[in-house]
């Protein structure tokens, strides 16, 4: 039965067993658009001598007219009976009336059309409707094909307003270029870009010409939906049908490309735009920097910046932000403070978001005293600092333990009256867990909770750690079966914090339980789980389950990480097994990101403290071939080593080693050379080291006063007064002179 059905049901599509002729109507029934104009909407017939579009009659009235025996009251009363009817969806009755007609075309365009102007239609019946008049007549003619255009249009059914389109095609009638533009725009407007090339297409083969912002938002449409080379695809395609396009058209297409890591084919774009004639400005320039920057071919980067200033094009604050950026990535930090004060020479103001590209690059690289700097000179310019610029800064002073420091930084972005940025309190419960007030941190965000704060599930793994961090592994599971995870958590990182505490701890049965909760929940594990167990294993001098559980990684698809790997070589070097170390590191030599710095520093480690100086030289001969570079742990182990030799000269010479490859030097390497220096009575010299230390901005820490202490026992005043009161007064705390 032929029923009306309400405009927000969705519809299954539906396919016509017609003549191959016909067409499907598929989509969803959307509210009409009371803006819509029906007026433009027009088709022009193939022979257009004798078709009534060309009529100074109104469109309408002739589409729909009163029929051939309107002079017959029964069949005017049974028309107009008809018409009112379809207007209020009863479409059997309509139906019904137009059967005791004598109907004609226009009797069945007055139908749809009244059909049509109702808020509830059935997209079903529609297509039955035209199925007969395909099948049995009378034929559609172009004012059918216009009035279902404009109807199904107005209701959103753009696939089958574009199925319309091609059957009037097919019925040797041609679309309008008032049709076409308006089935463009509203596809764009609602994301449907496959329809829109159709419809562009469909333009180009009847010898229309789109706009050019129409043909820039189709391309900005599926450069934005990540199809880029259909992108591409469409702007070489207008290219060779000899569209004007401008920077709109293809400047996004060559950041997409840029972006995304395909900088050959983004060079190729570039340099066939410039072959072509095509006007670049300085963001086409901007793209390719981009590009280069993001794989780190500086050469490349720093020769389209010249390129484009030779051309007359000044490198923007976007320009130089983006080469700060991946040069603070790729550890170039000194280039990227560079770049800053070239920006200052040059007059182009840094922004909010260059400072806190290069605020993180330094907080990143534990540069918090630059870090700190920078802040105060971007208020000295104006710029106030906002809360990524805190929250980056607070995170990294709590890497070093400035707890309360880290705070008070927090405080000033954070309020009682803003509970939406998550991602900040995160950082200050990360701060009170990291001050072993895990229990104080989950109050508050109950609190919070209870105010209308909605934690994400880093904030629920944050809290977690906190409770680990102080081996409170008891409460934290009770927290992890309390806590309001959602529909997120918990997940694997949740119970792969408790179980890698409870490993760190030896503790087997809160192991067994965690493996437990794992189960309950549906929770797999992964690659760290195996991990944590593994180094449990090692702890307990269990060496063949530790190989036992790495061949059933590998062997069952968990792939281990290097990681993995760097726990079984930390195993056996510990055990003083250093042959099976080495045999590890070439067995799986090559597995993922194995070896790793990491990887060398462990068996550097084990190989000093061996004595085995000549594996230490072998070592960093296979990390440099590998593509593995030293980093302060390595630097620090090697002046271990060379002061163990004797060498502490050459080991204060890595200072300026590492200086050249932008490493700041720890606390930990000067302590060794401290020592060293003090156990062969040079204070004279180690006066000189705390000097370069406070130059470097590194405090001595609670290793270094033993160190110091040790020193005043085993010398006396009288051989190094000076050297003698500068100890004394560091160990009370006092400024060194």
């Amino acid at each position: 039965m032929l029923c009306s059905i309400p405009a927000s049901r969705t519809r299954r599509s539906i396919c016509f067993p017609v003549s191959p002729s016909s067409f499907y109507f598929s989509g969803a029934v959307n509210a009409r658009d009371p803006a819509e104009n029906n007026s433009d909407s027009e088709a022009r017939p193939r022979l257009p001598p004798t078709n009534p579009v060309f009529s100074p009659i109104s469109p309408i009235r002739l589409a729909v007219g009163t029929g051939s025996d309107s002079s017959d009251p029964a069949q005017f009363w049974v028309r107009q009976k008809m018409q009112q009817c379809a207007r209020s969806g009863n479409l059997n009755e309509a139906l019904h009336h137009l059967n005791l007609l004598n109907s004609t075309i226009l009797d069945y365009n007055g139908l749809l059309y009244c059909y049509l102007k109702q808020s509830r239609i059935s997209v079903d019946n529609l297509s039955q409707i035209f199925s007969l008049m395909k099948r049995f007549g009378p034929s559609p003619n172009v004012w059918t094909f216009n009035i279902l255009f404009n109807g199904l249009c107005a209701f959103g059914f753009l696939v089958d307003s574009f199925s319309v389109l091609e059957e009037m095609g097919r019925s040797n009638f041609v679309p309008s270029l008032s049709i076409l533009k308006r089935l463009m725009k509203k596809s764009l407007r609602s994301g449907f870009f496959d329809l829109s090339g159709k419809v562009l297409h469909l333009m180009l083969r009847y010898g229309y010409k789109p706009t050019l912002p129409s043909l820039n938002s189709l391309v900005s449409g599926f450069v934005n939906a990540g199809r880029i080379f259909e992108a591409y695809s469409i702007f070489l395609m207008l290219i060779e049908e000899g569209f004007f396009l401008n920077v709109c058209t293809y400047n996004p297409i060559l950041f997409a490309l840029c972006k995304s890591g395909q900088i050959s084919t983004a060079l190729a774009l570039f340099c066939n735009l410039r072959k072509r004639g095509f006007f670049l400005n300085v963001y086409s320039y901007t793209s390719l920097v981009l590009g280069f920057s993001s794989e780190g071919l500086w050469d490349d980067a720093y020769f389209v910046l010249e390129m484009m200033e030779s051309n007359g094009f000044a490198p923007t604050v976007v320009t130089y932000t983006v080469l700060i950026k991946y040069l603070c990535e790729y550890n170039c930090v000194a280039d990227a403070m560079r770049i800053l004060r070239v920006m200052d020479a040059k007059g182009c103001s840094p922004d909010q978001i260059t400072y806190n590209a290069l605020i993180h690059g330094l907080c990143t690289h534990n540069r918090v005293l630059d870090a700190n700097k920078l802040v105060e000179d971007m208020s000295e310019k104006g710029y106030h600092p906002d809360k990524f610029t805190y929250c980056t800064l607070a995170a990294s002073i709590l890497k070093i333990g400035e707890i309360g420091k880290s705070q008070e930084l927090l405080v000033k972005v954070l309020s009682a009256d803003n509970l939406s940025d998550v991602a900040t309190w995160n950082v200050y419960f990360h701060s009170l867990c990291y001050a072993n007030q895990a229990p104080e941190a989950t109050r508050l965000l109950k609190g919070m909770m209870n105010n209308g704060f909605v934690p994400t599930i880093v904030t629920g793994n944050t809290i977690l750690k906190g409770y680990c961090m102080e081996k409170r592994l008891d409460e934290a599971l009770s927290f992890l079966d309390q806590y309001e995870w959602g529909v997120e958590g918990p997940d694997v990182i949740s119970f792969n914090t408790i179980l890698s505490a409870a490993c760190n701890e030896g503790d087997s049965s809160m192991i067994r339980r965690v493996l437990d909760h794992m189960e309950t929940h549906g929770v797999e594990a992964d690659a760290i789980t195996m991990t944590s167990i593994m180094q449990y294993f090692g702890r307990n001098g269990k060496l063949s389950n530790c190989y036992h559980l790495l061949e059933y990684m590998i062997g069952n698809g968990y792939n281990p990480t290097s990681i993995t790997y760097n726990v079984v070589l930390d195993i056996l070097c510990k055990r003083n097994l250093l042959e099976n170390a080495y045999n590890i590191l070439s067995k799986f030599k090559g597995g993922g990101t194995f070896p790793d710095t990491t990887s060398y520093n462990i068996l550097i480690h084990a190989s000093i403290g061996k004595g085995s100086y000549s594996s230490v030289a072998c070592l960093l001969a296979n990390m440099y071939r590998w593509g593995s570079l030293p980093d302060g742990v390595t630097y620090a182990l090697l002046s271990c080593g060379l002061c163990r030799m004797g060498r502490i000269s050459d080991a204060l010479h890595l200072e300026y080693v590492m200086s050249e490859h932008e490493l700041r030097p720890s606390i930990s390497f000067y302590n060794t050379i401290m020592d060293a220096m003090s156990k062969t009575s040079r204070l004279g010299d180690v006066y000189r080291l705390l000097q370069m230390m406070e130059i470097d901005g590194i405090e001595p820490n609670e290793a270094s006063c033993k160190i110091l202490n040790c020193a005043l026992r085993r010398c006396g005043r009288k051989r190094f007064p000076k050297a003698m009161m500068v100890l004394e007064m560091l160990i009370r705390d006092e400024k060194i002179p």
